[in-house]
């Protein structure tokens, strides 16, 4: 039987999944690529906002300022 084959999620090299020591991914750069794509939001889980939170603020909402 032939080692299973996968593509990186990243860039979508294919790579061995028993022989990668970032798998899923080819290397660590595309780990950490896209663990940055999750901290910078460009990646999300869709689902109803956090209590409190109704999207993000607009100009109206901001403080006026008195001077």
């Amino acid at each position: 039987m032939s080692p299973a084959r996968v593509n990186c999620p990243t860039c979508h090299r294919e790579l061995e999944w028993n022989s990668a020591p970032f798998r899923p991914f080819c290397s660590e750069r595309c780990r950490l690529l896209d663990l940055g794509a999750w901290l910078s939001e460009q990646h999300a889980i869709p689902g109803d906002a956090a209590p409190g939170q109704d999207g993000p603020a607009s100009p109206e909402d901001s403080p006026k300022d008195p001077a």
